[in-house]
């Protein structure tokens, strides 16, 4: 548990230069944070991770893969909003307003939903792949550490959507 404090420590000590950068001049378009921001935190994740693995030397050898797939899953994920954003403000130079926005069909938006969760299925598939190596080493104490962050990463995700949900209210 120290192990999950310090990382969750280190993660908040991250994140929070990161959410002052955004009031600053690091501030992509809309208030959404930079490349570099986003690099930052994937950066964080992985280290966050790692450490609270405590790995062997024997299992660092196994640790590659993951680092990659978590990184482009990253990466991939921040393709996907920056199509999104580049999607929405062009209809919004074309016309003025959210018109073009408004005027998809209901099947071109069900086509592109279908293509980012076959984007996102296959990203968390090369990573479960890359997972499986290293799990089947693990020591319970290293097992009970990862699925305390993953219960800690699942939170944040659930808050998150919660208050998206709230402010669009």
């Amino acid at each position: 548990m120290k192990v999950i404090a310090a990382g969750l420590a280190a993660l908040f000590v991250t994140v929070s230069p990161l959410a002052h950068a955004q009031q600053t001049s690091t501030v992509g378009d809309a208030g959404r944070p930079s490349q570099a921001d986003m690099n930052a935190l994937t950066d964080a994740r992985v280290l966050i991770v790692k450490a609270a693995l405590q790995l062997t030397p024997d299992q660092e050898k196994l640790w590659p893969p993951i680092e990659q797939a978590i990184r482009q899953r990253a990466k991939d994920r921040q393709e996907r909003i920056e199509g999104f954003m580049s999607r929405t403000t062009e209809g919004r130079a074309q016309s003025g307003s959210v018109d073009p926005l408004l005027n998809r069909t209901p099947v071109e938006l069900m086509q592109r939903r279908a293509e980012n969760l076959e984007q996102r299925a296959a990203d968390l598939k090369k990573l479960a792949e890359a997972w499986q190596p290293l799990y089947q080493t693990l020591t319970q104490d290293q097992k009970r550490r990862l699925a305390a962050l993953a219960i800690v990463a699942l939170r944040d995700i659930a808050s998150g959507i919660e208050r998206r949900r709230m402010s669009d209210d």
